[in-house]
């Protein structure tokens, strides 16, 4: 008798909590909605991608097949002084990455050899603002800069990434 009255009891409760589940379920729903719609306008209005996770590069939305490359052979680079007594410098070979479908792409692209110089002088700037402890311990916060200001000089985003393919350090 102990038994099938224990059980009418689970059971009870079983049924209570399903329907206080239901009820929690059909409350709550349509503000999560609400608030989802929110944020969707929100983030239009201020012109802002809504992505998840970690921060991604445009190049990542670049199929392979419309990125063409510019590469930026060696080149010895000096790093800023980092208190030690010694001088410190960078080998770099850099490589570009160039969405072709961009105007950007279409007035520059072609011609990049042209601007070898401007080119390296940017990644001069960038790189030998950095310590010695700070180029080898980061060096993607080194690309993105090189890319940011290679972004700004060009007034394009056309260049999509930044990559060292080789790179010495002492």
């Amino acid at each position: 008798m102990k038994k099938n009255l224990i059980t009418v009891v689970i059971l009870a409760l079983v049924l209570v909590n399903l329907i206080l589940t239901a009820i929690l379920t059909i409350t709550i729903l349509p503000q999560t909605k609400k608030a989802n719609e929110l944020i969707t306008q929100v983030c239009s209005a201020i012109n802002l991608e809504l992505r998840s996770g970690s921060v991604t590069s445009d190049s990542m939305s670049v199929p392979i097949d419309k990125v063409a490359s510019h590469d930026i052979p060696e080149m010895t680079i000096n790093l800023k002084d980092s208190g030690d007594g010694k001088s410190h410098y960078a080998t770099v070979s850099v490589s570009l990455s160039m969405n072709t479908e961009s105007d950007g792409y279409k007035e520059y692209g072609e011609t990049m050899a042209e601007r070898d110089s401007l080119i390296k002088s940017q990644i001069n700037a960038v790189v030998s603002g950095y310590t010695y402890e700070e180029f080898t311990a980061n060096q993607q916060e080194v690309q993105n800069a090189i890319l940011a200001d290679l972004q700004k000089l060009f007034s394009s985003d056309f260049i999509v990434s930044v990559g060292f393919p080789t790179v010495t350090s002492q």
